[in-house]
Order: C-alpha cells, then structure tokens, then sequence
C-alpha cells in the first residue's frame, strides 16, 4: 500500500510544480486527510467495491466540488476508480515530504528506458546543481517498452480525466490459440461484450478474470497475436435486425452470405435480452396451423407456445420444420430458420426448397455452418431470437426453428473447453439448462396491452437410439410445453411423419385448436395409440374377435390418412374433413391402397364446391350446419 501510495504522491508533486500550486495542493491535502480521519465510514463507503462506481463518484464530487481544486478532484477520482482510496494517507504522508524538501531542494525526475547506475546519477546530478545553483533532488525512474512507468500512467490520467472515455479502454494480447484470444487490461469490460482488435476483426467477451478477459473470436480469419490490442465497444453483442433481413440467407452476425449483396437495416438488438415477464404474457390462444395432419389433429401446436421436435437422426424433424414454415404462406405468420452445425449445402438446400414454396419472402435463415468456429455456433439460435423479437415488439406472430439444439449443445462444451473453465461444468445438466431455458424462454404470447405478437418456438434435439432420457433431452423438454416424438421404426416402416402418439403431447395446443379439429379429433389420438399397442399383440396370434378386427381396420386407415408426403400442407378445413371422415366410417369400404386417391377426391370437390365451408372452418366455425355440409359433401365424394 505504501508503494502505492508513493508512486500516486510523486505523480500529484509533479503536477503541482507544473502548475505552480504546490501550497494550493498542499492546503486541500490537509482538509481531505482531516474529512477522512473524522469519517472513517465515508472512506470505508467511498472504497467498498459492491457499490456501483457511478454512486461513489457521485458522492465525491458531492463532497468536495468546489472546496479542492479541480485537479485534486480528479486525482482523487482516479484512486477511487482504481481501487486505491485507501492509500490515500500513505500519499498525502509522502506529498506532505516532498513539499518540505521543495522549499530548499529542488526536485528532479529522469525517465529513462533502463535504469542508471550510481555513477551516471552522479554525474547528472552535479550537472543540474551547476545549473540551477543549489541543490538538486534526483528522482530516477525507468519506463518499460509497452506500458510506460506507473506514475507517467497516472498523471496522464488526472491532466486528461474530462477528456478521457472508458468506454475506449484498450486491453494488449497475452494469448491466442483455437479462436480464443485472451487480453491484459479492459478492466471495466462486461460480460459478451463486443471487443474489436486492430486488424479489424471482432471478439466476444466471456470469462472476465481479475487481470485478463478471455475472449472468443467471431471470425474464422484473423491476424491476431501476442501484442495486438484489443479495444472496448461499450456495447454487448448485437445483431442487425429489420424487414431488410426477410428472404435473406444470413450468418450468425447478421451479415448476408446468399450473394444478394448487403442488408440495409437500420436497427440492431442485442443477441441476449430478458424473456417477458408474467404479467407481460396471456395465455395461448390462437391456433399455429403446421399443416401437417398428424399435428394438427393429435399434438396442436399454438402461437406463442414452445413444441420441441426430437428423435433419432434421419427421421424427418426438419422436414416437419421446413414445412410448417411453407403452411405459414398466407398466415400472417413470419418465420425464421436457425441451422446450427450444419453442412453449407444443406442450408443451401433448405434455402432453394423455401424459394421454391414461396416461403422465402416471409423467412430469414440464420447459418452457422458445422466449419464455422464454436463461438459463432454458440450465439447463433440467440441471434436469430433477436430477429426474431423486434418482430415481435411490432405486433407480429413470428415462428422460430432451432435446427438443432444438440449439436448447440456441443458447440458450447468446445468453447467452454477452449476458454479453459474446469471440464465436465459445460456437461453439468444445470449449465446446459441455462444455456437452452434462456433462450427458449424468450418465445411468448405477448398481452394486446403490452404490444401483442407471439414468438412460437420449435427447437429440434436429436437422440441416440431413441434415448430420451438422455441430460440435453430432458432439459429441453422441461423447458418446452410438449414434443413431437419421432420414431424411427415407423420411419423405416413407412409412416411418415413418423409420429409416436404415445409420448407426443402438447400441454397448451388444444387450447388453441381451432373449433372444427377439436371437435372431430377428439378421440382420434386414443384410436391411434390403441391401434399402435394391439397390432403388437395381433401379430402373435390369429383368433381375434370383430371387435379387435374392427378396431385393427380402423387404426390402419387411420395410419393412412396421417401419412403425408414433404411440402404438402393440407388446410384446415380440408384437415377436418378427411379426420372427420376416418373416425365417422366413411373410409370403412375404401381399400387402403384407394385412401390417397380418395382422399384427393375430397380436397378437390371441397376447394371447387365448398370454398365458403372451407373459410367457415378457418375462421373457427363448427356448427350443426357445417356438420351436415361436411356429412353431405362425404356422400358424394
């Protein structure tokens, strides 16, 4: 502390001699030592590092503008920002010496870069004493290469205190190795805040330890090494955000990759934000049409709800992705497609299959290819929820596709190991918890009151052999309001979407069911598990009474109806139709293999003759009435 203490006096008595005002120092040193010594709790508040900086600087200037002079204030200031106020006596002893010895000595400070040796000393010393004609006090310091001697540092800070921003503090790089650089310095640095290093590139800051920041890059090329500087941004990573980013294809920064050329937005949000509160929420209410039959019909799914997809690899979760976002065409509904740790041309793909459906206008990819870095995998499904909220905020239903959230998972157990934390907490469940529940805790229905609009969240998390008692899967589906459960024996069997209605549930949908579904898929989930568990045990025995029989031939026409082919929504109405059919008889007489061919038929006659029945249902009618339009247009059919 005494050391501290002294290099702060010597940085003070050189300015004061600069100024002249060593006995204006003087006096304002003794009022300041007398303040402290009677108020031992104002030293103890002004230095206790729980209080924000901003409150203990407010309160020092409070005290003391006016009374020192400005400079002393700022010196004080700068104790005080750095964490040494307390040595402020030891300074004041060792200010108090030196204006004592300036009355007859006068005091001489020589910055060298290596330090001197007695003999040169001497030999300066006579030198200055010829000159001035009395005695001459030689203060000796030696300036490193980087950073300069400490009390240079500080008396730069105090001349320059109005005038210097921390908000431009810049840190050097001790460190870098697998895209994580890690920097001396940037002491007031927040947590994922945005740091630009000199060759132009950009990092995000992570572990913020007592004398470094370790800091993942967000660029796969760069020119960063040991001795680069790293400076602040004042800002937390944030993301472009605006209609421009509609029908583009872009990285996890936001920066277009389809070739389209630039983006012009003109707002940007931060890539982690509070989910709405409570109060800000209403209930799910509003039917999110997937247009797949086998959902809307068993598992609805509601705006504003979150509906996690899982199973194994290569059973048709992104298909089931790619084509709820194709049914939201004419919806009112704005998607956007977030693929972590994919293939490019996969992406690529997805991106031609949209374009193609017409639903690139309303969607934004967001890609985070599998060769993309760890950190830039890792902010991604957060970057896309930031798109996806200032959406939102304007009132609008948006719907957001995490594809997928294990291989997320993964990407951060990379950067977790690359920044050095202890190995097995990025495994911890608690941690994975955190990093999926405050992401998937943002999708909402938000009160009219409070702006409206929803978020409607569907991440996919992949299995292994159907395990989903696994860490990863249980989190995301504690966090979620229900699955999509997807079986890979009913996928190599044929029935597609492979959909267990067994453990496929959606705690909130059947809220937001449209009338008509409601009404005519009420049992059509039970007849399907029925039928699931007796064709097990029908297969080991062949006396079966009518009544099994009869259910048998139900639940295979049932299967049949369900099964759906890729980017081929169905509407509602026509939904209810061929539901209402199935589970009413009106299939009874079909052959299975005549199912499609009829069920063809019955789309056709209803859009060509009952386009008014189809609108009714859409806009949440179901009547007696449109029971017996429904039942009279089936026996035509």
């Amino acid at each position: 502390m005494a050391a501290v203490g002294k290099e702060y006096a010597e940085a003070l008595f050189s300015l004061a001699l600069e100024n002249d005002s060593v006995d204006e120092f003087f006096d304002a040193i003794d009022l300041i030592k007398e303040l402290f010594e009677e108020y031992h709790e104002y030293i103890d508040f002004l230095s206790t590092p729980s209080i924000p900086k901003e409150e203990r600087l407010a309160r020092l200037e409070e005290c003391f503008e006016g009374k020192i002079p400005e400079m002393m204030l700022h010196f004080l200031s700068v104790m005080l920002k750095r964490g040494d106020i307390r040595s402020f006596s030891d300074s004041a002893a060792e200010f108090e010496s030196l204006c004592f010895a300036s009355k007859s000595i006068s005091n001489a400070v020589v910055t060298s870069a290596v330090a001197l040796t007695e003999a040169e000393k001497s030999r300066l010393s006579a030198k200055l004493e010829t000159l001035c004609g009395h005695t001459v006090r030689l203060h000796c310091k030696v300036d490193s290469s980087l950073i300069g001697g400490m009390s240079s540092i500080i008396r730069e800070q105090i001349r320059s205190y109005e005038s210097r921003i921390e908000m431009s503090e810049i840190g050097t790089v001790i460190l870098v190795v697998d895209g994580i650089a890690r920097a001396h310095g940037l002491r007031n640095c927040m947590s994922s805040e945005l740091l630009e290093f000199d060759d132009g590139s950009f990092g995000m800051a992570q572990n913020l330890e007592d004398e470094t920041v370790s800091i993942a890059i967000l660029s796969d090329e760069y020119d960063i090494k040991e001795g680069s500087q790293v400076r602040r941004t004042g800002k937390v990573l944030s993301v472009p955000v605006g209609e421009a980013l509609l029908g583009r294809v872009v990285n996890a920064l936001g920066k277009p990759i389809d070739g389209k050329g630039p983006a012009e937005c003109s707002a940007a949000r931060p890539i982690e934000s509070d989910a709405p509160g409570i109060i800000e929420r209403k209930s799910v209410s509003v039917p999110l049409q997937t247009g797949i039959k086998a959902i809307d019909g068993m598992i609805p799914i509601g705006r504003g709800q979150r509906e996690l997809i899982i199973g194994d690899r290569q059973t048709g979760k992104t298909e089931i992705a790619i084509d709820t976002i194709i049914n939201q065409r004419n919806s009112n509904v704005l998607c956007v497609y977030v693929a972590i740790g994919q293939k490019n041309s996969s992406v690529a793909q997805i991106a031609n299959e949209l374009e193609r459906e017409g639903a690139m206008e309303y969607t934004i990819i967001v890609s985070a290819s599998a060769a993309e870095s760890a950190p830039l995998q890792y902010i991604a499904p957060y970057a896309g929820c930031a798109m996806a909220e200032y959406f939102r905020e304007q009132g609008k239903d948006v719907l957001i596709i995490y594809d997928d959230l294990s291989k997320h998972a993964v990407a951060y157990r990379a950067l977790s190991l690359l920044l050095r934390r202890p190995p097995g907490c990025e495994a911890f469940p608690g941690d994975v918890f955190y990093l999926h529940s405050r992401l998937l805790e943002r999708a909402a229905c938000v009160a009219p009151e409070y702006g409206g609009g929803s978020i409607t969240a569907m991440p996919i998390i992949e299995t292994q052999a159907g395990d989903v008692s696994a860490y990863i899967p249980t989190n995301v589906i504690s966090i979620t309001d229900g699955q999509i459960f997807l079986e890979t024996e009913l996928f190599h069997s044929g029935i597609m979407p492979a959909i267990n209605p067994g453990i496929s549930v959606s705690r909130v949908g059947g809220a937001a069911q449209l009338k008509g579904m409601k009404k005519v898929s009420g049992e059509l989930k039970l007849l399907y598990s029925q039928y699931i568990e007796l064709k097990s045990f029908a297969q080991f025995g062949s006396d079966l009474d009518s009544d099994t029989k009869a259910r048998l031939a139900l639940g295979e026409r049932i299967v049949e109806v369900l099964k759906q082919g890729r980017n081929s929504p169905v509407s509602a109405g026509c939904q209810v139709a061929i539901i209402y059919a199935v589970i009413n008889g009106y299939l009874n007489s079909v052959p299975l293999n005549k199912i499609h061919e009829y069920e063809q038929r019955l789309y056709d006659k209803l859009n060509r003759e009952a386009k008014d029945w189809l609108r009714r249902i859409e806009e949440n009618h179901f009547e007696q009435e449109d029971i017996d339009r429904l039942r009279q247009i089936l026996d035509e059919v």
